[in-house]
């Protein structure tokens, strides 16, 4: 029998009577929960509280879900979980684009966001501090100028070191331990999210153009990933 999660969770809804509901089952499932209704009260709350997760609305009064998580990736690598009333794609990109991990769309089953949340902390949980590979395996991965260094969980490219989230960090690391590989998206979700995990797989994509831009490396003309059109991603410095 494995141990009960636990953590800290910010719940951030302008919707009262959906927050507390929200906060009601996370708590239940024994977690640790604050509750915030506006924008601004958010990022101090970050800073303040430190959770380990930001359930986060897309439209908060004010300073909305977009800026409140920019401006939490700022200082903050907490896992954030989207919240939005609209069913457009458009939106979920904007704020996947800006460090949100996940999104799920209202209305939704409480019970599906607790088992969300739950995902996040049992990744967080099972990636307490850098960890020496498996022996046998080098701990810096070269690809061409790219170093990804396992044991200190740092990149660099041509010398120069390189911001990476968590799950960024660890998408790359899975595509680069698997150098020539063709990954799926489901392949990496469950390397790098959860087996178990149910949302939408092309929320790798998103990760992976963030990836890239931060990489120097052109989508068009790739140097490191390269996308496999209808299966996946290749790590490779060859076509």
């Amino acid at each position: 029998m494995t141990d009960p999660l636990t953590g800290r969770v910010l719940v951030v809804d302008d919707e009262v009577d959906l927050a507390e509901l929200v906060a009601e089952y996370l708590r239940k499932a024994g977690l640790d929960v604050e509750v915030r209704h506006d924008g601004t009260d958010a990022v101090a709350a970050v800073r303040e509280y430190a959770p380990d997760v930001l359930v986060l609305d897309l439209g908060l009064p004010g300073i909305d879900g977009i800026e409140v998580c920019r401006q939490v990736r700022t200082f903050s690598d907490c896992h954030v979980l989207m919240l939005t009333a609209r069913d457009d794609e458009v939106d979920k990109i904007v704020g996947l684009s800006v460090g949100a991990d996940d999104y799920v769309t209202k209305p939704f089953s409480p019970r599906e966001l607790v088992a969300r949340v739950q995902a996040m902390l049992r990744r967080a949980r099972t990636r307490p501090a850098p960890t020496p590979p498996p022996a046998g395996r080098a701990q810096e991965l070269v690809i061409g100028d790219l170093v990804v260094d396992e044991a200190a969980r740092e990149v660099r490219v041509g010398g120069e070191s390189v911001a990476l989230t968590r799950i960024e960090f660890d998408l790359l690391a899975a595509l680069a331990t698997h150098t020539q590989m063709v990954l799926s998206r489901r392949q990496l979700v469950e390397i790098v999210w959860d087996t178990r995990w149910t949302g939408d797989e092309h929320l790798v994509d998103v990760h992976i153009g963030r990836i890239r831009k931060k990489l120097g490396d052109e989508a068009a003309s790739p140097k490191f990933i390269h996308t496999i059109r209808g299966i996946g991603f290749r790590m490779g410095t060859g076509e």
